[in-house]
């Protein structure tokens, strides 16, 4: 019997089954994507005129570069009422083979930037995942989640001191494998372009180095941004089976920045002669470990929630350019000297924040944080090493949850926050925060 008829029609009906499934969801999806617009805003008051923000923003650590007048201030924050960053989502399916997202922010200012934009596959084999396009890395527990599902209104010191305000984003591709064991076990790796980073693989714009040290006295020069992608990071994620109103998740990862720019100015004026240009790498190793007590109670009563994430940065620095020195006495005489090109200068920080939320009430949380940076903090230069102090801070945030959409919160903070010479000032801060979501919204991950 000739089989080749009855083959060819099989997939003659598989192919249109498919071509009607795809149809369907892409046509589901193009009618009726998910849409949500975040609007987030408060009152913020401070015991530094305003400046609160912006010495947190300058406390010691080793990844300091000069101010970059052409950057987005990420510190801005006045006293009195502000419009934060409000966020435009957009989620479907795009078809069977792919989920895309869409993430666009609008700051008070009116500045708008693409905070998300990619797509995941569905389908492919053995656990596997791929997403491509920019994108939140998945390395630690609170680097993926957005500033409206935090527990408090400002990013935790550590993240702030080593990654940056908004953490580790970026554009490239991830792969992640679940893994077909008893327990949850997510395996993952990323290569991102390392591309306008605040902290981490930060690179130096090159007006920045123009306005910096003087061209006619530069000695050397900074090296040329490498190829991308310039990041590389691996993760791991488990989670053992406590029951149904338990859960735990214990995760580990690795960052790597190929290429790592600052430049320095000691005296804090430009073409003064002290300054110097540095390339080189970073590595960062995180680890972190969330428990979660569902207790099925009215509108989040008496559940549970504890963070607890370490980060540790290192780098590896060479000094490539440097200013022509500097007349520290007067006599028309150069007499002090920035470091000498090809010089090794090394570093390391860390820092943790450690953070628990109850439900106190019906739709009421409570919740503490306490976090630092720079309890191992610093530099090693030319065999001798440079010790900074360390910053502290405690916070307390009482939420209300009007409904799933809308929220607000009260919160106040206190913190230890030193700078380079040594030098710790206390600083407090209120928030007074709304946040309300226009639209259907997507659930949030662990």
């Amino acid at each position: 019997m000739n089989k080749w008829p009855l083959l060819l029609s099989s997939l003659a009906l598989s192919s249109v089954a498919c071509a009607d499934n795809t149809h369907a969801v892409a046509a589901a999806s193009y009618f009726n994507p998910q849409m949500s617009l975040i609007l987030n805003g408060y009152y913020y008051h401070d015991n530094q005129r305003g400046a609160a923000n912006e010495r947190i923003e300058e406390m010691a650590g080793i990844g300091h570069t000069v101010h970059d007048p052409h950057a987005h201030a990420h510190g801005g924050i006045e006293q009195g009422f502000n419009l934060a960053e409000s966020e435009l989502v957009l989620s479907a399916t795009v078809d069977p083979y792919f989920d895309g997202k869409f993430i666009m922010t609008v700051d008070g200012q009116g500045q708008t930037a693409v905070e998300e934009a990619w797509l995941q596959t569905r389908l492919l084999p053995a656990g596997l995942k791929a997403k491509m396009g920019k994108f939140l890395s998945e390395i630690g527990y609170l680097n993926n989640q957005h500033p409206h599902t935090w527990d408090f209104a400002d990013q935790n010191l550590a993240y702030r001191a080593l990654l940056g305000d908004h953490g580790l984003m970026d554009s490239g591709i991830q792969l992640t494998w679940l893994a077909p064991t008893p327990f949850y076990s997510l395996w993952g790796i990323e290569a991102l372009q390392g591309s306008n980073q605040e902290r981490f693989g930060a690179l130096v714009d090159e007006e920045l180095i123009h306005e910096t040290l003087d061209e006619n006295t530069i000695q050397g020069d900074m090296s040329p941004s490498r190829a991308g992608p310039r990041i590389y990071t691996a993760f791991a994620k488990f989670a053992p089976n406590l029951g149904d109103n338990h859960a735990l998740q214990i995760g580990l990862s690795y960052a790597q920045a190929k290429q790592y720019q600052q430049v320095l100015d000691e005296d804090g004026l430009s073409l003064s002669g002290d300054e110097m240009a540095l390339n080189g790498k970073q590595q960062l190793i995180a680890t972190d470990i969330v428990y979660k007590w569902d207790t099925a109670g009215d509108y989040g009563q008496g559940d549970l929630k504890v963070i607890a994430e370490y980060l540790r940065l290192n780098k590896d620095m060479t000094v490539v350019a440097t200013g022509a020195g500097v007349d520290t006495d007067g006599d028309t005489l150069i007499d002090s000297f920035p470091a000498a090109i090809g010089e090794k200068v090394t570093g390391k920080q860390d820092g943790y924040t450690l953070q628990l939320a109850y439900g106190i009430a019906p739709r009421w949380q409570l919740a503490w944080r306490h976090d630092a940076t720079g309890n191992l903090n610093e530099l090693t230069s030319a065999g001798s090493t440079e010790s900074f102090a360390k910053s502290t801070r405690h916070s307390v945030s009482l939420s209300f949850f009007a409904s799933e959409y809308s929220r607000l919160r009260l919160q106040a903070s206190q913190a230890d926050i030193a700078d380079e010479a040594g030098d710790s000032e206390q600083v407090k801060q209120i928030f007074l925060q709304y946040t309300h979501s226009l639209g259907a919204h997507g659930a949030h991950k662990f």
